[in-house]
């Protein structure tokens, strides 16, 4: 019988195959994007990962409907970060209708500096030599979520933990854009499962609305070929009785 570990790593390969048994010959037909975000405050789905500013670098790779990618952040501070992060993640999406569409997504998280070998894929509950607690540094999510179309572009997405989470936590979220002038807002509201295993993952046992938040996007012109989006979010989390208003430029 395969193992959770012997699972995890088949799944990781068998879609690295697909990607390269799918890419191109001539590297044209490749799309390579990268940026850099900074953010006042780190917060994921209502979360404060880190209570410092965060600098968040990302590389990807599409192809057709295929995209790989790689997303970082990391504290800006002297000191090393138990909450910095680094996430790869596989991506298909499928096209539908009027610009509507349906994407899979599969996200293995790691931290860096947590304290385990990157190369550790232990589950939650594998123990070493001493019978010690001994889980790996990855955790595996898979997410699928559906885009309206261009009349109603609402997106509808869930998430769930399929491995290293003795809890498998899930996560549910609703986003809706709206152009307001030069601005782009954006209207989310989000809502963890809840787990009595790892409660921990998303602060409750139970279903509870963990992020809800009011964003807006406004491009700052430098020149007339240049401009810098501004980010500014107000991000609540019922949950936790908690609000934070954050600030972001990408480049």
């Amino acid at each position: 019988m395969m193992t959770k570990k012997a699972i995890y790593q088949a799944v990781m390969t068998a879609l690295l195959v697909l990607v390269i048994i799918k890419a191109p010959v001539a590297g044209d037909q490749v799309t390579i994007n990268t940026g850099v975000d900074i953010y006042s405050r780190y917060v994921w789905r209502g979360l404060d990962i880190a209570n410092t500013p965060s600098i968040q670098p990302s590389l990807s790779a599409g192809y057709g409907g295929f995209e790989i990618g790689v997303w970082g952040a990391y504290t800006l501070s002297n000191e090393a970060s138990e909450s910095d992060e680094v996430d790869f993640w596989l991506g298909y999406t499928v096209p539908l209708k009027n610009s509507a569409s349906v994407q899979l997504l599969i996200t293995d998280y790691y931290f860096p500096n947590a304290g385990i070998d990157f190369f550790n894929f232990n589950d939650h509950d594998a123990v070493d030599d001493n019978s010690l607690p001994d889980p790996g540094a990855h955790t595996l999510e898979l997410g699928l979520s559906f885009t309206g179309p261009e009349s109603f572009p609402v997106t509808l997405s869930g998430y769930v933990n399929v491995y290293n989470d003795a809890g498998n936590n899930t996560y549910f979220q609703i986003d809706y854009p709206l152009s307001v002038g030069e601005a782009e807002l954006g209207f989310i509201c989000g809502a963890s499962g809840g787990s009595k295993d790892n409660p921990d993952y998303y602060g409750t046992e139970d279903f509870s609305v963990i992020n809800v938040g009011l964003s807006a996007v406004r491009n700052i012109r430098v020149s007339d070929s240049f401009s810098i989006p501004l980010n500014m979010s107000l991000v609540i989390n019922p949950n936790q009785e908690i609000a934070h208003m954050i600030v972001g430029l990408s480049f």
